[in-house]
């Protein structure tokens, strides 16, 4: 051993060892919203607030099929009273009439201050009469017949106006004393977690939590469907866990097959291996420091690098003349016949992933960050220590006479350049004719959730009238009562966009808790006891009514008038508290609202009309949010950003090229078959119905990455007046291990992997093709 080669094993023990060690503490997560902004503006902090914590995120629908119905009523009964008893849990509804006295209770002795009717004009004489006649008109309802026995108590009508207002929502039907589905065959609960909706480990102990309880209480036959963010980001982790770790799996067996079926020496492949688990330890370490975590989509891109990473020992171990035994100068050789070619690869591929660096999408760079660091290492470690480690006696498969019969189709390939010329032409006019339609620029398009859970989804949440909450208006304040009397100066503007038909209707946390101003101004609008008689008999001169039997309404006035304001603590057991939970937080010092906007059904909001009526002086700190629209608009910014950093790293790598060979010509050559491969294999996708996305755009950046080995080396076949028979053979193969890494990923159900492997797999296939098809003939 040389000591240069000994310098370079000591150097890389050391860093294998400090990569283990920071792999060892490295925290792997599959939560996707570790992809969401580092530095967000102020409403992308407040999308991804709503994202991880908010009202939406926490909610579980719960569906119950098979069996009679009444047998699903009673399961749904037993499972809503296991799961209330769960401390995970912070609200259970199944449509049983629980709390219902308690919130009667609030109400009634509360009406005064909760009542939005109460104004300085609600107790005048015209005031009572005409809230006195509204009262005694819906006595002749079919529902009238419990305000009648509390018209001498609530004469105007305020608890019955409150409890209207509490169930004007959109509810579901009841059917044996449980909520159901509008066909009657599913039997529907809701569960507001505990744990937040991006917190993955509590949602899925809360879903474990449900399916146990649901095992305890079910009947033979029976079935349970679990919906809503919380199961999905559950369900998401499972797939790209098991996606990752199976595919990776069957693809590092193929590639492992093919090395043992092309070398015939296990220590060939042994020490083959040893660049690339060395790139994929200093790669997940690198990105554990620089990002604090490592996704498991990064992991299972990177893994798919083997295929790439694999190629440099690849062309080492056959390149070299080590079929007829070691001699002095076969490593020295090596060097300088590949080594530049292999360098100029590997430079290309890194000024690519490069560019990702730069993107202020947390996913992209990770991976840019990932492919970088696990190519460079593996370069590193075919070039300086690889070839110490080879023992003298080593000896490969020979593929030299494999490597004749490629030259033979090399040869004749150079009539398919008309072909491909009008192919790549043909893919031009493709993607030129579906321009318009080309990117798909929604968030949903990276969404791991099948389309029947989405579909059902939608369907438990329409029959159970759970919040869509696509708009909303936040109101950030310094604390809790600057929050509700500014929720309360925005109801006013909401209220008229109500009235103009642009909204449906709205949810507020000052609906169930006003705020202390609010409270206080209706108090003082209840008049002195002698002064109230005096106009209530005013107001009920011409009414058949006798004002002695109403006094228990005058003591509940004169109470009303003195008594204390209301306070969180005040309604708790009730479902007003629920609603002031749901719709009040605070959040790192501050407190945020949400009033929750309904839309008629089919209808959009636009914020063109919302944003302005909101810009009032008063109403600073309050935002209009439309999350899909938010979500759509990050995600389109994410992909304009990597669009033009993709074309930068294409412009570096050509500008290489020129620096490399100094000849315009020789860099056309080498990028028309990368360009011509990319084209096809995109206008292939798009034929086939798939929109790209972000990620097909890093499976374009692999296919130059990988593609550039092999133009470059027919670059060179053609400078030297030929390309080795040895040379052919080691491109067919890294080819092979290419596919085999990432064309696996084709079959992956994860919209993000699967986008690369059907990218890359095909696209590196083409570029070797294609390669030797326009390579210059000697």
């Amino acid at each position: 051993m040389s000591r240069r080669g000994g310098v370079a094993i000591g150097l890389w023990l050391v860093v294998l060892l400090a990569c283990l060690w920071v792999v060892l503490r490295t925290h792997f997560t599959a939560d996707l919203s570790a992809f969401l902004p580092r530095s967000p503006t102020q409403e992308q902090q407040l999308l991804i607030d709503q994202i991880r914590s908010g009202i939406a995120s926490r909610l579980i629908l719960i569906g119950i099929e098979g069996g009679e119905q009444a047998a699903r009523a009673r399961v749904s009964r037993e499972l809503a009273a296991r799961l209330r008893a769960d401390a995970q849990f912070l609200h259970i509804a199944n449509g049983e009439p629980l709390g219902l006295e308690r919130d009667a209770q609030v109400l009634l002795e509360n009406r005064y201050l909760l009542s939005p009717a109460m104004d300085a004009d609600r107790f005048t004489v015209a005031g009572l009469r005409q809230g006195i006649a509204e009262n005694i008109e819906s006595l002749a309802a079919a529902d009238g017949l419990f305000s009648k026995t509390l018209l001498p108590r609530d004469p105007t009508g305020e608890f019955a106006r409150l409890l209207a207002a509490m169930g004007s929502g959109q509810r579901p039907q009841t059917l044996a004393g449980a909520w159901s589905s509008r066909d009657g065959r599913r039997a529907l609960l809701l569960a507001r977690t505990r744990a937040d909706g991006a917190d993955t480990d509590g949602q899925s102990k809360a879903v474990t939590a449900i399916r146990a309880a649901f095992a305890a209480v079910s009947e033979p036959g029976m079935t349970s469907a679990l919906t809503g963010p919380g199961p999905f980001s559950v369900t998401a982790r499972a797939t790209i866990r098991r996606d990752v770790l199976t595919l990776s799996g069957v693809g590092s067996l193929i590639i492992v097959g093919l090395l043992l079926l092309v070398y015939r020496s296990p220590m060939a492949l042994l020490l083959g291996l040893l660049p690339v688990l060395s790139g994929a330890l200093a790669a997940v370490a690198v990105v554990s420091l620089g990002f604090g975590m490592v996704h498991g989509l990064t992991l299972g891109f990177g893994t798919a690098l083997i295929g790439e990473a694999v190629d440099y020992s690849t062309y080492l171990l056959i390149q070299s003349e080590r079929t007829h035994g070691t001699t002095s100068n076969t490593q020295s050789d090596w060097n300088a016949a590949f080594w530049p070619t292999i360098r100029i690869g590997v430079l290309t591929s890194i000024i690519g992933f490069a560019s990702l660096l730069f993107s202020s999408f947390p996913g992209l760079s990770q991976l840019g960050l990932f492919a970088i660091t696990g190519l460079t290492t593996a370069a590193l470690v075919t070039r300086f220590v690889l070839p110490t480690l080879l023992p003298r006696g080593l000896r490969v498969r020979d593929v030299s006479a494999s490597g004749r019969r490629l030259q033979v189709w090399v040869a004749w390939a150079g009539r398919l350049r008309g072909p491909v010329l009008v192919l790549f032409a043909a893919a031009c006019v493709v993607l030129l004719m579906r321009h318009d339609d080309l990117w798909n620029r929604e968030l949903a398009a990276l969404n791991p959730v099948s389309g029947a859970d989405q579909a059902l989804d939608l369907a438990m949440r329409s029959d159970l009238g759970a919040p869509d909450v696509r708009y909303l208006v936040v109101v950030t304040a310094a604390d809790r009562e600057a929050a509700l009397a500014t929720s309360e100066a925005v109801a006013s503007v909401l209220h008229r966009l109500q009235a103009a038909d642009l909204i449906a209707g709205f949810e507020s946390p000052a609906t169930y808790l006003p705020s202390q101003a609010v409270q206080r101004r209706r108090q003082a609008s209840l008049p002195p006891d002698a002064e109230l008689r005096q106009r209530f008999s005013a107001a009920t001169a011409e009414l058949p009514l006798r004002p002695e039997r109403f006094e228990p309404f005058f003591a509940d006035v004169a109470k009303a008038r003195v008594q204390a304001s209301l306070r969180p603590e005040d309604l708790q057991g009730t479902s007003l508290a629920e609603g002031v939970d749901a719709l009040l937080m605070q959040s790192e010092g501050r407190w945020s609202a949400l009033l929750p906007l309904r839309v008629a059904a089919g209808q959009r909001l636009d914020a063109r009309d919302l944003r302005p009526a909101l810009a009032q002086p008063g109403l600073e700190g309050v935002y209009f949010i439309d999350l899909k629209g938010a979500g759509d608009d990050l995600y389109e910014g994410y992909l304009r950003e990597a669009i033009a950093l993709s074309l930068a790293g294409l412009a570096a790598i050509f500008g290489l090229l020129l620096v490399a060979t100094r000849s315009p010509v020789r860099v056309l050559r080498i990028a028309a078959p990368l360009v011509a491969a990319v084209a096809v294999t995109i206008a292939g996708l798009v034929l086939a119905g798939q929109q790209l996305t972000i990620l097909h755009l890093v499976g374009m950046l692999l296919v130059v990455a990988v593609g550039s080995n092999y133009a470059l080396f027919f670059d060179q076949g053609a400078v030297a007046g030929g390309m080795a028979p040895r040379v052919l053979a080691s491109l067919v193969l890294a080819v092979g291990t290419t596919v085999a890494g990432f064309g696996i990923l084709a079959f992956s159900s994860v919209p993000v992997l699967n986008a690369v492997g059907c990218t890359v797999g095909p696209g590196a296939v083409l570029a070797l093709v294609f390669s030797a098809i326009l390579t210059r003939r000697p």
